[in-house]
């Protein structure tokens, strides 16, 4: 693989990840022309996997992002030369604690048992045992990305399956994984939290909710809403407008960089009738970024 390996600058472990799996397309931009589009206050903790797939089709490059895969099939991916991304928990340091990483997986070793990994913190082809990469790359729903050049897509349309374009079997299989890892360990918080992310997904609101409370009351990563946003989104369908807020300003006390959670606080604000404090929230979010397209459309719509 003719893969350009980076060492992430502050925060930007998407945009680094990003350029290293563009640079095998022979992409010669850097994780600072990414994050210039992506994030461009340094302090921004999150990229999504669908931001990071838009800038790919930006440059003329097709990308797909699903979630639910496996062992066997980023094996298959990789065998058929496609380097995939992958979402991921990641605790390098005890005293940073659990935080999420992105990490472009560019081969592997069956006699090892071990992926071979580009990772923009722990450096250039690193060799990671196939349970440790599943084991944290579930904390994410197992999402991946894989970038590909147009004429590529029809072979990678028969290697990822039915579920490429079918998002409901996706989020069926996804749900019905997690649920069996609930009753494996009920005690599982990640796993709680993917069948919520998975029943929200469904359309199946009031349920996600539900199992968004279970995955909260057994004591989550601190930073998981950093990167995943699902409880939100849940809350806000149901009508939990105060649990909404409450859950942005608690994250907002430790941190102030995250867009997202201005959005979803001014859309709670204006589900209650304060229409002058969502529109506050939605420009404070575009301050972070500008290019934050939800909090553009909800300015928009209150634009008289």
């Amino acid at each position: 693989y003719g893969v350009r390996h980076a060492f992430q600058t502050w925060n930007n472990c998407g945009p680094a990840t990003l350029a290293m799996a563009l640079s095998f397309y022979g992409w010669r931009g850097t994780q600072r022309d990414a994050a210039a589009v992506l994030k461009p206050d340094p302090e921004d903790k999150n990229v999504s996997p669908e931001e990071m797939a838009a800038f790919a089709r930006s440059l003329g490059l097709g990308a797909r992002v699903r979630v639910n895969g496996d062992i066997e099939l980023l094996k298959r991916l990789l065998r058929s030369g496609f380097p995939v991304i992958i979402e991921t928990g990641f605790e390098p340091d005890p005293k940073q604690g659990w935080m999420g990483h992105y990490k472009l997986l560019i081969g592997y070793s069956e006699r090892a048992g071990q992926f071979i990994i580009m990772d923009s913190y722990m450096g250039p082809n690193q060799g990671v045992p196939y349970g440790e990469v599943d084991r944290y790359w579930r904390h994410f729903n197992r999402t991946y990305i894989v970038i590909y050049t147009p004429e590529a897509e029809g072979r990678l349309r028969e290697l990822i399956g039915p579920v490429w374009d079918d998002d409901r079997r996706m989020w069926e299989e996804t749900l019905a994984r997690a649920q069996e890892e609930v009753a494996a360990n009920p005690q599982d918080a990640f796993a709680w939290f993917n069948v919520g992310a998975a029943l929200f997904h469904l359309g199946r609101a009031e349920d996600a909710a539900t199992a968004f409370d279970q995955a909260r009351a057994l004591r989550l990563p601190w930073r998981i809403l950093w990167y995943r946003f699902e409880p939100f989104e849940a809350y806000l369908a149901v009508g939990r407008y105060a649990d909404v807020i409450a859950l942005a300003d608690a994250n907002l006390r430790v941190t102030p960089y995250v867009e997202e959670w201005y959005d979803y606080k001014g859309q709670a604000l204006l589900a209650l009738g304060d229409r002058e404090r969502a529109r506050a929230l939605f420009e404070q979010a575009l301050r972070f970024n500008p290019n934050f397209q939800a909090a553009r459309a909800h300015l928009t719509a209150l634009s008289p």
